[in-house]
């Protein structure tokens, strides 16, 4: 899925990347380095337990393909129980970041 363009792309002007949606974010999941063993038909709903390591890994990855650079809380990392729950963070932190699309600043 990886559309090719990177944190750096959206600085220089790019169109913004796509939303991240549930689909976006159950592929990103597939990934064998973040979750392995993700079942075919990952339910919304499904209970959801992320290590560490695939979590540090799903967010550089989302900062790679989307530029979006989040740095949750624990309480954050608590809630990331589903999918529905870890794509409602994501998207909201996605939809909060400055005028512009280019990912935020640390």
């Amino acid at each position: 899925m990886s559309t090719g363009a990177t944190a750096s792309d959206a600085r220089e002007g790019e169109p913004a990347l796509s939303p991240l949606t549930t689909d976006t974010v159950r592929e990103l999941l597939a990934d064998r380095k973040i979750f392995p063993g993700v079942p075919d038909e990952l339910g919304e709903d499904t209970e959801l337990i992320l290590d560490s390591l695939g979590l540090v890994w799903l967010l550089h990855v989302v900062e790679e393909r989307f530029g979006l650079v989040v740095e949750p809380t624990y309480e954050d990392i608590a809630g990331f129980t589903s999918l529905r729950r870890l794509t409602d963070y994501l998207s909201a932190a996605q939809a909060d970041r400055p005028e512009g699309g280019g990912p935020d600043e640390r």
